[in-house]
Formats: structure tokens, C-alpha cells, sequence
């Protein structure tokens, strides 16, 4: 039932100008986007960009926020939500005990709660306990290296991946510019490549085997190991990404004057000096693409990177570990009943609560903790970006309002976000369900959840209109 006991957590009024939905910290996929719409000239675009859908009318908003509070007003928020929430949360298509926590950042307190504290199968909303981790470790400007090293009087050369899924081929060609021009110096034009994974360990295959979903989880690949130039979604994958990475950069050697024999790996030897290197874009990036596009590959890179920063295996189980700690380390409720089996969610051994994501996502709006802001600016926006761009629609009032995370597998439905609701308050949200029959029912009934929580009037006590 509805519950409003406050966490311990109060977060500055702030943080609704700072993360609401029109916030000046615009992300690097909305601008992209932006961008791309105004392109309209070149010989090469494949007709006009799509339209996007209607944004919510300025009208609908700003009535909401200024409206008198009607006579109900003096209700609780958690009777407000029960009578707002609860028919919703009954919908058949949420299966039998699906699960909703609201928090409001304003105040600090849980605003509702039904089966709050029960741990469930995130899906893919895991990623935003991956992304906290990982931005809790390492910061926002942390960058992922690929580096070339060599031995000072030798012709032994080695590619050395630093676990960036990320790396394309214009990164490639720069390390190979970089690595030619110094193997010229030294005046060596004939090289042994060799190529060096062991930045991370432990098996390569994600446990549900091989899926179109992600990759084999190896420290060096280029553009996640996709074959069909895709950047995001499902994609068939290579059987060895590294492998094919070492001869794409051996061929690129070759362009460059610089010959070198067919890679096989190896381990750098000691003492080698660093020739080349080339970095991923900063991990705020990697972050908002992570969350954006429900990024399976990033997550489980990220991941790995938050267990070589707390010095624990660069596996399944130390990403595990190590999540779990930098959580507990943020001092966040339910963070020690938690189980992270993989860091995107495609485990059905992953246990997360609603509490526990509204109170990350609330974590990630506190003005103390600037180097979070990435998990919210992530979040795909409705009926515009990532895995929301579909959903919703013009008719939609949560069209542009609702930001939040999706997560889905067979049989399990999942949404946690942010929404600003008609009193203003920056509200973060959990709705989680397992056992459901179908997709398209359960994300309906999800998105109708979120809807409406934007257009109650919690702390007004204002029930949102009906419709």
C-alpha cells in the first residue's frame, strides 16, 4: 500500500529546474537530433527526417501548474496516488504483483509504495544502477583507453584493449596514423602484432549465450562487434570481435607503409612503452548512450570498468561485487538486498526493488552528487528518443514529459523515470512487473502509469482529470 515515510535523502527543490524536462543540461542525443533535423541540404540524405511527434501543448502544462487546489486538495499524496495509481497497477497486463515506488527529490519522502521493497527482475532498468556505479567510480570524464605498446629495441607490437565497445574505425585509423609514425622513427617498417586482452577476465559469453542482443564481452572490439553497420538495437554480431579488430588494424598498418605479420594474442610484454593511443568519448557520454538506446554491450563494459576501479576481477562476478558496494557506498536502502548478475539486465538472475531505482534516480537529481546527472539526461524521452521514441504518441500528455528507462524481457515489463508533476515537484518513479502476458499490454499499461502520475497534483492533493 501507499506509503510516505521519508529516506533520509531530502533533495534540494533545485533539482526540479536542474533535471526537469525542458533542463538547460540538454543531452548529447537530443542535440544530435536536433542537428539532424535541420540538415537539409547535401547529395546524400535519404529523404526528409520524420516529424516528430507534437510536444505537449504549453496550455495543458501551465494550467496544471498553476492550478488552485480544488476542495480535495487538503488529501495526502499516498491517498492522492493510491486513488490515481492503483486501479492502473491492476491492469491485467501487469501480470499478478507488479511492484510501484514514487519518491519526490523535493521533500525526500516516498511518496507511494506497493511492493516497494520486494526485489524483482529489473530487465534493463538495472542499467541505471550500472550507470551509478560506474559514474561514482570513475567520474564523468573518465575516458576508456586502446593503446599501442612496444618493446624499445624490439619490432614486437601490441594492441592492447582497455574494454571500449565503443571504438570505431575512425578511432582505429587514428591509433594506426599514430603507431606508424612512431614505428618510422625508430625505423622499423616490419612489426609482430600481437593483441592483448586481458583487461578483462572470465568467461566472454553473457550466460544466456550467444544473442543478437550482445556481443561475446571481450576487451577490445570495434563498434561492439556489430557486421551490419548498425549502431543500436539487435544486430548480428562477430564470433571473435577482437580478432577481427587485430586484422583490421594490421590491415590499416599496411596501408601506412608498415608491415605486420597476422595477429594472434598475447599479453604486452613488461616493460613495453606506450606508442599510440586512442580514447573513448567521456563516460557522460557513454552513460547517456547506455541508457538511451538500452545498450547491452556499454553496460556490461561499464560494469567491468566499476570492478578494475575497485580492484576486483574484471568479470560477471566482480562487476557484480562491485556495483553492489559503490551502492551501499552511496548509503541508498535496499542497496544490500540487491543482486546484480550482469550489468545490462539481460540476466533474469538480477534482483533491483522499485524503491531502490526511485531512490538512484532521485540520487542522480541531488545537487550534491553533479557527476550523476548523467543517468537522468540518459533517459529516453517520450515519444521522442531511444526505446520511448515509439511509445506514447501526439495524443499522449506524457509525450516529452516522461523520461525513464525500459526494460523488457519475456514475461517481465519494467519503466523507472522522472516526471515533473502538475505541482512542479521533480518526481522519480519505479513500476516493475514480471509474470505479464505480453509486451504491448504491459507497456501500455506502464505508460499510462507514468502519464498520469505527471498529471496528478500530488503534494496539492489533486488528482490527476480524468480521461
Amino acid at each position: 500500500m501507499a506509503g510516505a515515510a521519508a529516506v533520509g535523502m531530502a533533495v534540494a527543490a533545485g533539482a526540479v529546474a536542474a533535471a526537469g524536462p525542458w533542463d538547460s543540461g540538454q543531452r548529447t542525443a537530443e542535440r544530435d537530433r536536433v542537428a539532424a533535423l535541420r540538415q537539409t541540404g547535401g547529395a546524400h540524405h535519404l529523404g526528409a527526417p520524420p516529424a516528430p511527434a507534437p510536444a505537449p501543448s504549453a496550455r495543458g502544462v501551465l494550467t496544471a501548474l498553476s492550478a488552485p487546489a480544488n476542495a480535495a486538495a487538503s488529501a495526502p499524496a499516498d491517498t492522492v496516488l493510491d486513488q490515481v495509481l492503483g486501479p492502473l497497477l491492476a491492469a491485467p497486463g501487469l501480470g499478478p504483483q507488479p511492484a510501484a515506488a514514487v519518491y519526490d527529490t523535493a521533500t525526500g519522502k516516498q511518496l507511494y509504495g506497493q511492493r516497494a521493497d520486494t526485489a524483482m527482475t529489473p530487465a534493463s532498468t538495472v542499467k541505471i544502477a550500472t550507470a551509478v556505479a560506474a559514474l561514482s567510480a570513475l567520474g564523468p570524464d573518465h575516458r576508456i583507453p586502446t593503446t599501442v605498446v612496444a618493446p624499445a629495441t624490439s619490432n614486437a607490437l601490441t594492441l592492447v584493449g582497455g574494454g571500449d565497445p565503443t571504438l570505431g574505425k575512425d578511432g582505429l585509423r587514428a591509433l594506426a596514423d599514430a603507431t606508424a609514425r612512431a614505428l618510422r622513427t625508430r625505423g622499423v617498417t616490419d612489426a609482430v602484432l600481437t593483441y592483448d586482452l586481458s583487461r578483462y577476465s572470465g568467461p566472454e559469453l553473457h550466460p544466456i549465450g550467444p544473442n543478437e542482443n550482445i556481443a561475446r564481452v571481450v576487451a577490445l572490439m570495434t563498434d561492439e562487434g556489430r557486421t551490419d553497420g548498425s549502431d543500436s538495437g539487435p544486430a548480428p554480431r562477430s564470433g571473435d570481435p577482437a580478432g577481427d579488430t587485430a586484422h583490421t588494424f594490421a590491415s590499416l598498418l599496411r596501408e601506412r607503409g608498415i608491415t605486420a605479420s597476422p595477429p594472434r594474442p598475447a599479453r604486452a610484454p613488461q616493460g613495453a612503452a606506450e606508442l599510440a593511443r586512442t580514447l573513448s568519448a567521456p563516460l557522460s557520454d557513454l552513460v547517456e548512450r547506455m541508457l538511451t538506446n538500452s545498450d547491452n554491450d556499454l553496460a556490461e563494459a561499464l560494469a567491468r570498468q566499476t570492478a578494475i576501479a575497485a580492484g576486483q576481477s574484471a568479470d560477471f562476478d566482480g562487476a557484480a561485487k562491485a556495483v553492489a558496494a559503490r551502492l551501499a557506498a552511496l548509503g541508498l536502502p535496499q542497496a544490500a538486498g540487491a543482486r546484480f548478475a550482469d550489468g545490462s539486465g539481460l540476466s533474469r538472475e538480477d534482483r533491483v526493488s522499485a524503491e531502490l531505482l526511485t531512490l538512484l534516480l532521485a540520487r542522480a537529481a541531488d545537487p550534491a552528487h553533479p557527476e550523476l546527472r548523467p543517468v537522468l539526461t540518459g533517459l529516453p524521452v517520450a515519444g521522442f528518443t531511444g526505446t520511448l521514441r515509439a511509445r506514447y504518441g501526439a495524443a499522449s500528455t506524457g509525450t516529452g514529459l516522461v523520461r525513464a528507462k525500459t526494460g523488457t524481457l519475456s514475461g517481465v515489463n519494467a519503466l523507472a523515470g522522472t516526471v515533473v508533476d502538475a505541482d512542479g515537484h521533480l518526481l522519480t518513479f519505479a513500476f516493475l512487473a514480471d509474470s505479464t502476458p505480453g509486451p504491448d499490454a504491459a507497456q501500455h499499461a506502464l505508460d499510462r502509469l507514468a502519464e498520469q502520475l505527471a498529471r496528478c497534483g500530488c503534494r496539492s492533493g489533486a488528482a490527476a482529470p480524468s480521461s
